[in-house]
């Protein structure tokens, strides 16, 4: 897989930590110019470092993906460091406590639906103009898009809500030529079960390598191929 993505550039949000940075360091591996986006500015700089110490290359600035300002900003830099944008990952995202409607902080809900669904249309919104024929855009959404869990009302709503936002941008993209793609991952090992489940079973658990796999050889696919949804999900079948 080495090598059949040099000379390509993509920006994948989120991309310090868990699922973004496996995806962000697959994806160097595989040739591609990376700029990450995130909000925590030394875990943006650890990843730099890492990076250098792997021999490969990667570009981090800081940008939360529900301020509409900071995204423009982040943007701009892409556009005037590389030009164009080949692959826009929108993984960035957010999770509340599990809680139930009565009991769920309305800012709490508003928090997670400003990133996980404003975020991603406020990406793509400033991402497109930078985009060619030939282009991909991937929406890291989760299980929680098709399947209601109690007690994560905000979550569920947000992916739902950004799962019919990537058809509808499938549809109003395709005449371009850019493939629009949901990232459908089943459990996946990050530290992001530690706010709801901390004694989750992770060995059952997909690896973020293997996410970051399905992306790439997703993107490496030919131009008149078309996939609308990654799933991703446990040998297992089950956690």
């Amino acid at each position: 897989m080495n090598g059949d993505l040099t000379g390509k550039t993509a920006v994948v949000t989120g991309g310090s930590r868990g699922i973004g940075l496996g995806i962000a360091r697959e994806l160097a591996r595989s040739g591609c110019r990376v700029a990450i986006a995130g909000r925590d500015s030394r875990a943006l700089e650890s990843a730099v470092e890492q990076f250098k110490n792997e021999d490969l290359s990667l570009s981090a600035k800081r940008c939360d993906i529900s301020n509409s300002d900071q995204v423009q900003e982040f943007f701009q830099a892409v556009r005037e460091r590389f030009r164009s944008l080949d692959f826009l990952i929108n993984n960035a995202g957010a999770a509340h406590h599990l809680a139930n409607v009565d009991r769920l902080a309305p800012e709490d809900f508003r928090r997670v639906i400003e990133t996980n669904l404003v975020g991603t249309f406020l990406c793509c919104r400033a991402a497109i103009p930078l985009m060619n024929s030939g282009a991909v855009i991937v929406n890291n959404l989760s299980v929680a898009a098709h399947q209601a869990f109690a007690g994560m009302s905000g979550y569920n709503a947000s992916k739902a809500g950004a799962l019919a936002f990537t058809n509808t941008l499938r549809e109003e993209l395709r005449g371009q030529g850019i493939r629009v793609m949901a990232m459908i991952p089943g459990a996946v090992d990050t530290d992001i079960w530690e706010q709801f489940w901390p004694d989750a079973p992770r060995a059952k658990m997909v690896s973020t390598q293997d996410v970051a796999r399905a992306v790439v050889l997703t993107l490496t696919m030919p131009a008149n191929t078309s996939v609308d949804e990654i799933r991703i999900g446990p040998a297992s079948g089950t956690l």
